[in-house]
């Protein structure tokens, strides 16, 4: 079955502006995936460093340092890892954290390598302890070490790897050991996009999907997005759908509106359960500052995913402060509800002076 998360149940069914994604969307999503670096919109520091170290390691006919991409999701992590094998004209192996439960796993994995591999783990933080260990010894000697027999008569037989090459693919990079961080030589971080870089992702994607896009609707589409290609292209779909069934095909500025209304995309990407947040924080709240637990109650969602899945947009476009007294809403969240704020609402970093309705974080 496809991975659900929080993301997916809310609501019941399919979040549009969630980045994360289930197997079936990176199965839609590969016909999008751009192939070599020059493709690749957006992330221009990474890009131009990593072009650097895989320039180097061709000139030197060996396999470049190992590469940890750290960032949120949906930002090209795995497509940048398969780019790295094209790049180096060698095969992908994919696995991910979570799915590597004991250190034989991956040792299994490890001993099937062939020279120059590149080896992609995604969620690398989640790797098991055993596995983790094991892994820093591949990384930096190429070896891994086989445990013959049981208990006292157990012996270690080293196993000898061919050179190759670790991408790893990590959401929290703070989770990762120093130890496993250490070994890679080149970390790069991937940044939200701008409305200009998402404009020319949608772009590129709707010639590969076949179907005509107004630059109006591409920066509609692209505003709404989050600063995340995932959800551009996603929104893109569901656009391209109204256009084909409501519209004449073309994607205009009016098809792109009348969908993303449809779907309860607004204006700058917030959904129903966003604006659920915002609307409980500041009519039935007053602005708070309200603990997660009520706040959550309020609008019908668990505390984690209203933390997880809502907070974490709000807080970064500024229309939600976390206090240690509760979650705020600022005057920027009164404003986007087209209400008036209160006297001392949040504005400029500075609190208000509310009433505490629960003290839970």
């Amino acid at each position: 079955m496809p991975d659900v998360g929080p993301d997916q149940e809310s609501y019941g069914g399919e979040r549009l502006v969630t980045a994360t994604a289930d197997d079936v969307e990176r199965a839609a999503e590969a016909a999008l995936r751009p192939k070599k670096l020059d493709e690749f919109v957006g992330q221009k520091t990474v890009r131009d460093q990593l072009s650097l170290v895989l320039q180097a390691a061709l000139a030197r006919e060996a396999s470049p340092d190992h590469v940890l991409l750290s960032g949120p999701p949906g930002l090209g992590k795995t497509t940048l890892a398969m780019i790295i094998a094209a790049e180096l004209g060698t095969s992908l192996r994919v696995t991910s954290g979570p799915a590597i439960q004991h250190a034989g796993d991956l040792a299994a994995v490890l001993s099937s390598l062939e020279e120059g591999e590149v080896l992609f783990i995604d969620e690398i933080h989640r790797l098991a302890r055993p596995a983790e260990e094991l892994l820093y010894v591949a990384m930096e000697d190429f070896r891994v070490d086989v445990v013959v027999g049981k208990g006292a008569g157990a012996s270690a037989i080293p196993l000898a790897l061919p050179p190759f090459t670790v991408v790893g693919a990590t959401t929290r990079s703070g989770l990762l050991p120093a130890p496993l961080r250490d070994r890679f030589g080149f970390t790069g971080h991937l940044d939200f996009y701008d409305p200009a870089e998402l404009e020319r992702v949608i772009v590129r994607s709707a010639g590969l999907l076949g179907v005509d896009i107004h630059h109006a609707a591409a920066h509609e589409i692209a505003g709404r997005s989050r600063g995340t290609p995932r959800i551009a292209n996603r929104l893109l779909r569901r656009v391209r759908d109204w256009a084909q069934v409501r519209g004449d095909g073309v994607l205009d500025l009016r098809a792109a509106k009348a969908a993303l209304e449809v779907y309860e995309v607004d204006p700058i990407g917030l959904d129903r359960l966003d604006r659920s947040v915002l609307d409980a924080l500041c009519r039935r709240f007053a602005g708070g500052p309200v603990g997660l637990s009520t706040l959550a109650m309020t609008v019908g969602e668990e505390p984690d995913t209203v933390e997880t899945v809502a907070e974490p947009y709000l807080v970064r476009e500024g229309l939600v402060a976390r206090t240690p007294r509760g979650r705020v809403a600022t005057a920027a969240a009164w404003g986007h509800l087209g209400l008036e704020p209160p006297q001392g609402a949040w504005a400029a970093g500075m609190p208000a002076a509310g009433t505490l309705f629960d003290a839970d974080s």
